[in-house]
């Protein structure tokens, strides 16, 4: 299988245009046609199925919690994890400059291309298509998620706290990664230099460990 088909394989569609495809895996910064139409596309998709979703399974609340929960499964961070569970960005294509950034994809590029891979299942196979997609990918959140907990993530929740005591930023820094370059795994910790205090996370990605360990901080604090 090429990374095209073993990405339609992972998230269960067989394109009919291979090149709807294509142009969703394209960063602007490869060339043209690019992903950016496709991401609006499927931007808008994400936040319909997720609306219908959170209505369907939350019939007791109002506008504005449903607002938030929806904002919280839509956000980068959301997009981001889910496009690495899916293998998403070696399939991407990117110029020579944004390569030249480093090994790991940002994580504004994960997200918008799994954006644009909703859009272009939308464009090639309908709504109902799209939308089979997108709770297969959000399925596992969806029933997650807790109505009455908190839906900021644990390095916001961090900061705003550490804002709200007038301490220094929290700090990052990889330890260690090992694993295999398409099942790494990364050890990151996280310190607060003015509280003398430090935590450590795992994960497959670097932002997914660097949340782990804010949590692990987090809970430091809190005891």
């Amino acid at each position: 299988m090429d990374r095209q088909s073993d990405l339609e394989a992972r998230i269960g569609y067989r394109f009919r245009d291979g090149a709807l495809l294509e142009q969703a895996l394209t960063h602007r910064s490869y060339g043209s046609p690019h992903n950016e139409r496709l991401e609006f596309l499927g931007d808008s998709v994400l936040g319909c199925v997720m609306a219908e979703a959170l209505y369907a399974r939350f019939p007791g609340l109002s506008e504005g919690e449903l607002t938030r929960l929806r904002a919280a499964l839509v956000c980068e961070e959301a997009l981001c994890d889910a496009a690495r569970e899916l293998q998403v960005g070696p399939g991407i294509r990117l110029g020579e400059g944004e390569r030249a950034r480093g090994s790991e994809i940002r994580a504004s590029i994960l997200a918008d291309a799994l954006e644009a891979l909703f859009g272009a299942v939308l464009m090639d196979g309908g709504y109902d298509a799209a939308r089979r997609i997108v709770l297969a990918v959000y399925g596992e959140r969806l029933a997650g998620i807790d109505p009455r907990g908190p839906t900021k993530d644990p390095k916001t929740r961090l900061q705003e706290y550490l804002q709200g005591q007038h301490r220094s930023r929290p700090e990052y820094h990889v330890v260690r990664v090992s694993g295999a370059a398409h099942r790494q795994n990364f050890e990151v910790e996280c310190r607060v230099p003015d509280l003398a205090i430090q935590a450590t996370g795992t994960g497959s990605s670097r932002q997914r460990a660097e949340q782990e360990a804010a949590a692990a901080l987090l809970d430091r604090i809190e005891r």
